[in-house]
């Protein structure tokens, strides 16, 4: 896994264009079973793969927090909401509270999350390839290609399962 995590960043930069074409094609072109091939895919990659072993995404981006995020994770921290937001949180240029720092402060030395039963919405989601109308969020995957090893994977999968 280390090797391929190393690697992934210049794979993914390799296939961007390739993935962006794909990707415009799919949203123009728009097969009926398109979400299920993608939960297929989805699961079928995830039976394989352990987000242990790897937490880049925990490493080296940050979610965006939804104020039931805050509600719920403040309540698990025994906190009030704005005491979660002061410590952890920052407003990005988009209006959204995200984490002040990265690589997560939730996340501890085994890539385990302490804060799992409650995390994000968007954490619990990561990495969004089974979502409901996939043509819809190619933008979001295509940033999170050189991020996680399976959504690479899924990615590339759904090109030889799904040619255009």
């Amino acid at each position: 896994m280390k090797d391929f995590l190393n690697n992934l960043v210049k794979l993914a930069k390799d296939k961007h264009i390739e993935n962006k074409k794909y990707f415009d094609k799919l949203k123009k072109k728009t097969p009926k079973n398109l979400d299920y091939l993608m939960q297929e895919l989805h699961e079928a990659e995830f039976k394989k793969t352990d987000c242990l072993t790897c937490a880049n995404c925990c490493k080296t981006t940050g979610p965006l927090f939804t104020l039931a995020d805050i509600e719920r994770i403040s309540k698990y921290l025994k906190q009030k909401p704005q005491q979660f937001i002061d410590q952890y949180l920052r407003v990005d240029e988009d209006k959204d509270y995200v984490l002040q720092t990265v690589p997560c402060h939730f996340l501890d030395a085994d890539n385990n999350c302490m804060i799992y039963e409650v995390r994000p919405k968007a954490c619990r989601e990561f990495p969004h390839t089974d979502r409901k109308k996939f043509q819809q969020i190619t933008d979001i995957t295509l940033k999170n290609i050189p991020i996680c090893p399976a959504s690479y994977r899924i990615v590339e999968a759904m090109k030889k399962r799904l040619p255009l």
